[in-house]
């Protein structure tokens, strides 16, 4: 960690949230890995209190477990994928639905230019992260043009794991190009105002993508510590 520097104007639990996450999310903490607030505190010259409340923020967002008088890294379990994929289902089928019958011609507009840009994007050999952020922001447009905020809220509750898991499952041959050929799909029916088809599609969709993860999670690449528990 000696290439993270911590900034005075910005506070510190903000920078240690983000700084952990991003290293949950790059797989530099493993699933199961103990987090040693003592050693972090140590290394930037800070009190404990604002690693702590980090994690205690990362705990909530599902992507820390305090166990024991111990923090570890989330490890998934079959049951859990299975579980948030239903929520993401039952969550993002309904937004989908509700956006196509009430979005403008102008915010439709502006989810098919987002798509527009993740096909320059995965053409012009863009970084992962960057495809992956694209991927996020169709899912959010969607999500934001309900109006809705109390599913909006659903959504956000569970959005540090989906991020989590949208990450390892962009791994695969052609990853990106599927996921831009399934939300084309989706949107080709919101475009049409056809709200039963397009939530048929994301159904399928996130069906598909659980699919794939639990694949991923269950054949990790070599040095992983990341072992899919049946549980």
């Amino acid at each position: 960690m000696s290439d993270v520097s911590i900034e005075k104007s910005q506070p510190y639990y903000e920078q240690f949230y983000h700084m952990i996450k991003k290293m949950i999310y790059e797989g530099k903490f493993q699933p199961g890995e103990r987090i040693n607030e003592t050693q972090l505190a140590k290394e930037f010259n800070v009190s404990k209190s604002p690693i702590r409340e980090a994690i205690r923020i990362l705990e909530k967002e599902g992507l820390l477990v305090v166990e024991k008088l111990k923090v570890v890294v989330y490890e998934p379990t079959l049951k859990e994928v299975r579980d948030i994929y239903f929520c993401r289902k039952a969550l993002e089928s309904f937004a989908v639905s509700l956006t196509t019958q009430i979005a403008s011609d102008e915010e439709l507009r502006e989810i098919e230019d987002l798509l527009e840009k993740t096909e320059q994007a995965i053409q012009a050999n863009e970084e992962p992260n960057t495809i992956i952020s694209l991927n996020e922001q169709f899912h959010n447009l969607i999500m934001n043009f309900t109006r809705n905020t109390r599913l909006q809220k659903q959504v956000a509750d569970l959005r540090g794991l989906i991020t989590y898991f949208r990450i390892l499952n962009f791994k695969g041959e052609s990853r990106a190009e599927t996921i831009l050929d399934q939300h084309r799909h989706i949107f080709n029916f919101m475009k049409k105002r056809d709200e039963k088809l397009a939530a048929e599609e994301m159904i399928k969709h996130l069906e598909l993508d659980v699919e794939h993860l639990i694949e991923v999670l269950s054949t990790p690449d070599e040095g992983s510590k990341i072992v899919l528990k049946d549980k």
